[in-house]
């Protein structure tokens, strides 16, 4: 598969970057859970993400004349991200990773262990073993894990491109649950820090974003909407003005109001 031409940014300093490669978009979208791949296409292209995550087990890569999701997202102009969702062991998610890139996909890969079927949450130990193993085997690994700080620093330690915390357990919609874990993350990051899991709307968006993630992996949120396009376009807009408030730097909570016009030289 060929690589993405994606936008020079070279000349961007606030950019995504990600093994080495620049991303306009710190938005990432999942592609599972739209009614059909017309719906999908769509969604992605109002997000304006640049990168998308593609669940292997839920595709025919070995037989490319099926219809498929892989028909619809141009591969020129996104950055598939085989996803190992579904995968409960860290030997499945190894072949799996293994599978994507014989046929093509690539080697920049998004990790998923689950360790519990009704909740969806991470587990942490087979996730950082198959991490070990997939970095020695060249992949270039996003892994998503809890929102502990340890297992994020030993990721990055590990040799992972970037940490994927949840905010809330997958397909929730509960929003950010823990800013606080979140905060540590951030002050310890070695690596881009994106949040994965559990955003609901636009507002969650924009709150990860302004604490200073790096990123956001959305899916439920936007293709569980009413309107899957419209969501797609509002989480964009969220992601861009939550990093641009990040950027500028908030004003400190205060607990009494202090006056907005200065009181020197008033007019009797």
């Amino acid at each position: 598969m060929p690589e993405p031409k994606l936008q020079q940014v070279a000349n961007d300093d606030d950019c995504l970057q990600l093994a080495g490669r620049g991303f306009r978009s710190r938005l990432i979208v999942g592609t599972g859970k739209y009614k059909n791949f017309a719906e999908t296409k769509a969604a992605v292209e109002s997000s304006g993400a640049e990168m998308v995550t593609v669940a292997v087990r839920r595709i025919n890569l070995a037989d490319r004349s099926r219809e498929s999701l892989l028909h619809y997202l141009d591969p020129a102009r996104y950055q598939i991200l085989p996803n190992t969702a579904g995968c409960y062991t860290a030997e499945e998610a190894v072949r799996t990773c293994r599978l994507a890139r014989e046929v093509g996909v690539g080697d920049m890969v998004k990790l998923e262990v689950i360790g519990d079927p009704k909740t969806l949450f991470p587990d942490v130990a087979a996730t950082i073993e198959a991490a070990r193993i997939l970095v020695k085997d060249g992949f270039k690994v996003l892994p998503y894990v809890t929102d502990d700080p340890v297992a994020c620093l030993r990721l990055a330690e590990i040799g992972c491109v970037a940490v994927m915390p949840l905010a809330a357990p997958i397909g929730s919609g509960m929003g950010i649950r823990n800013p606080y874990n979140l905060r540590i993350i951030l002050e310890q990051a070695r690596v881009p820090v994106i949040v994965d899991a559990g955003v609901g709307t636009a507002s969650d968006a924009a709150r990860a974003m302004e604490l200073g993630c790096d990123g956001l992996l959305v899916n439920t949120a936007i293709a569980g909407a009413k309107d899957p396009i419209a969501m797609a376009r509002a989480i964009k807009l969220a992601v861009e003005a939550g990093r641009a408030a990040y950027l500028a730097g908030r004003i400190e909570p205060r607990l009494y109001g202090t006056a907005s016009s200065p009181l020197t030289g008033l007019i009797g």
